[in-house]
């Protein structure tokens, strides 16, 4: 099979990103996990740190399979903040805070992908609340006023985005003075191999985008992001390898490599940050 390349002009990935996630929110299955459909989604939402009492509140359809942490139960969310959610997909952690910031709180969406933003508005009306709005952007750009949010969340999303600098730049831009960001993201422990690093499909599927740690959070401090907690940092191929797509296959046989070759380098960790 001849490989699909990483194209290499920044807007062509971004392009290729959003043909990715529209297909997926068209009901053609995510990258990280399953499906919602399938029957193991569930089983593998909680490996990664979702509660039954989480996934129970929401509805069926807004858990696409694309998270690799469950961030809005580490963001201490307080009645009445205004929470931004990058990334926001089909809405599952954006219907997860409102439940933290109540009626009186407000929770943003930003996602670049048409259909993505269409999915989650017909979750929130099947959720039946009023203060969560999406809003189609991208996190380069956000359509967000400075300093006037609390709390970011992001889930599986920065490792997409060619310019992460810019993101956390924008992080830092939107949140009020003290606040604070909670994000899960693919970081890698070490290089991975060229045939992979080169490979669109395994960019699309929060692989080769992923910068390594070092890197990552030095970017994070510049942007002026401090106090960083790691909460969590697991082997997330390990951790979801009985859940990994048709498509992982494909990608190992054309490339050469193996799962055992990445063992411990593809790490899922969340953290949180504050605004310096």
């Amino acid at each position: 099979m001849k490989q699909d390349t990483i194209p290499t002009d920044a807007e062509g990935v971004v392009e290729a990103v959003k043909e990715r996630y529209g297909r997926i929110a068209a009901g053609k299955g995510g990258c990280c996990e399953p499906a919602a459909s399938d029957p193991a989604s569930e089983t593998v939402s909680q490996s990664i740190g979702y509660t039954l009492d989480e996934l129970s509140t929401v509805p069926e359809q807004a858990n696409l399979g694309l998270g690799c942490g469950a961030p809005v139960q580490h963001l201490e969310l307080q009645p009445g903040e205004v929470v931004l959610d990058l990334g926001s997909g089909g809405g599952l952690d954006a219907l997860l805070a409102v439940r933290g910031v109540g009626p009186e709180g407000r929770v943003i969406g930003v996602d670049m992908t048409p259909e993505m933003i269409r999915a989650a508005g017909d979750n929130v009306e099947r959720a039946g609340v009023s203060n969560v709005e999406f809003r189609l952007g991208r996190l380069e750009e956000l359509p967000v006023e400075d300093a006037s949010v609390d709390a970011v969340t992001s889930n599986c999303v920065i490792n997409l985005v060619p310019d992460k600098a810019r993101v956390f730049q924008e992080i830092a831009r939107v949140l009020r003075p003290g606040g604070r960001a909670v994000i899960s993201d693919i970081l890698l422990s070490a290089p991975l191999p060229e045939a992979l690093e080169r490979d669109l499909l395994a960019y699309v599927g929060c692989v080769a985008g992923a910068m390594q740690r070092d890197s990552y959070f030095a970017a994070l401090g510049e942007a002026g992001l401090g106090e960083i907690e790691v909460l969590n940092d697991v082997d997330f191929l390990a951790a979801t390898e009985f859940a990994l797509p048709e498509e992982v296959s494909v990608l190992m046989e054309r490339t050469g490599v193996r799962i055992e070759d990445l063992a411990g380098t593809v790490r899922s960790v969340t953290f949180r940050a504050r605004k310096s």
